[in-house]
């Protein structure tokens, strides 16, 4: 045990320095056009109406450009670099001064949200999110502190709390993303995309959701099921690609992320379009997926077997 935390502390740390390079390489801070380059606006179709704008960077972050009818509805909004790219490649995609009906957040972590605020201002939309994510994308500390991942005990709160309550208050509310935020609907309908479900996938986030289109099992999963090997370090640093959980330095309760996985694997997915790394697609994913997460719940099932020995 003591080797493994020795090990998931290493990753942690590189993945946090990892992480904040990404943060500070991204090109342009607002909604302004002049630093996006147009080769870098172009979105991959990954099935009917639905577009991908990655992965890019280290990270390996992907955006979705969802069409239904008339409207169209972004998912997730990438780092608080990335607004320029992404309305760059909205206007490429869907035509100038085309807003959205909504953003809706598959939860609100920095590399996922962090131009979503900026985003919806610019485009004058709602920013949809599960209740369960409210509290957090609203800036509250404390709800910080009950949903912490690994990640968040050892470097971000310990950093937030020795800067004062004073500072970090005022930190909190420049992220929040309070007045623009609305709830999504119970009922697992998403306003702005007919044909389309959300579904709580928790674990990663407490409010995680991912989002199925049911005619033909697109599913857009997050960070619940990833498609980059996040929980390896020469995956991160490679980039190597494959079905992987949420990353285990970030995830809040491992637990509900493996079963979340299952329920996306019930879907029997035939696209999967993930926070990180190439969309999947073909003949074999249903199957992929099955297997998959069949080997996340043996996994935790070992663990906590370990754990009780």
């Amino acid at each position: 045990m003591r080797h493994r935390s020795i090990a998931l502390a290493g990753l942690a740390a590189a993945v946090a320095g990892l992480f904040a390079g990404r943060r500070h390489r991204r090109p342009g801070s607002g909604t302004g056009r002049s630093a996006v380059s147009p080769s870098s606006t172009r979105a991959l179709a990954i099935a009917r109406d639905v577009f991908c704008l990655g992965p890019t960077g280290r990270t390996q972050t992907n955006v979705y450009f969802v069409r239904s009818g008339t409207t169209w509805v972004l998912v997730d909004a990438g780092w608080a670099g990335d607004a320029a790219l992404i309305e760059a490649t909205a206007r490429s995609l869907i035509g100038p001064g085309a807003a959205p009906a909504a953003i809706v957040l598959t939860h609100v972590h920095p590399d996922d949200a962090g131009s979503a605020r900026a985003l919806a201002e610019a485009w004058r939309c709602p920013i949809l999110l599960h209740p369960g994510e409210v509290a957090i994308a609203n800036g509250d500390f404390a709800s910080m502190e009950r949903f912490a991942g690994p990640l968040d005990r050892w470097v971000v709160l310990p950093a937030m709390r020795a800067i004062g309550e004073r500072r970090r208050t005022a930190l909190l509310a420049r992220g929040s993303l309070a007045g623009v935020l609305r709830e999504l609907e119970p009922d697992g309908t998403i306003p702005g995309l007919d044909g389309w479900r959300w579904l709580a996938t928790p674990g990663h986030a407490p409010g995680h959701v991912a989002l199925v289109r049911t005619i033909d099992r697109v599913v857009l999963t997050g960070d619940a099921l990833v498609t980059l090997r996040v929980n390896d370090l020469g995956g991160i640093l490679l980039g190597r690609q494959g079905l992987s959980a949420p990353p285990r330095y970030t995830t809040w309760d491992p637990g509900a992320a493996a079963a979340s996985i299952a329920t996306i694997a019930a879907v029997e997915p035939t696209v999967i379009g993930s926070g990180h790394g190439r969309p999947m697609a073909g003949p074999g994913t249903v199957a992929a997926v099955r297997a998959f997460a069949e080997r996340a719940a043996a996994s935790r099932t070992a663990t906590r077997s370990e754990v009780h020995a």
